[in-house]
């Protein structure tokens, strides 16, 4: 059984859809599943992170945006890629470095995160985007 998850972002960030995949999940499973969800897009990632301290989402974006700068920072000049904007590449690169799919173990109908976790799509780009993650319950 699959379905589809739309997040619309503002811009960089972490955005968090764990309440839309536990409903999701609870209508659709009897006990016993695996959770795989990917993200359809080369400038964005997933993440299980902390849901408890909104600090902790700030704090991450600002280090992937120091880890890696815009194309216009002059440590980045190297970049060829760059005719999508100065966040293009970056957004990619940070992509690469972070998952794009996760898998969630499901027992008795829920999920099993932790007491502080959540589910996030992490946006690399600068704009608003409309963000598809695909959900597979095997």
């Amino acid at each position: 059984m699959h379905t589809r998850f739309e997040i619309a972002t503002r811009g960089p960030g972490l955005y968090e859809f764990t309440r839309d995949v536990a409903a999701w999940v609870s209508h659709n499973t009897c006990d016993e599943a695996l959770l795989t969800l990917m993200v359809q897009h080369t400038s964005a990632s997933l993440l299980i992170q902390e849901n408890a301290d909104p600090e902790v989402r700030s704090d991450l974006t600002e280090f992937f945006h120091r880890l890696v700068p815009p194309t216009s920072d002059p440590t980045m000049a190297y970049l060829t890629h760059t005719y999508e904007g100065p966040d293009d590449m970056p957004a990619h690169i940070k992509s690469a470095l972070l998952p794009v799919n996760l898998q969630i173990l499901v027992i008795s109908g829920r999920l099993m995160l932790g007491t502080w976790q959540g589910i996030y799509l992490f946006e690399h780009r600068a704009a608003p985007h409309h963000r598809e993650v695909v959900a597979l319950l095997r």
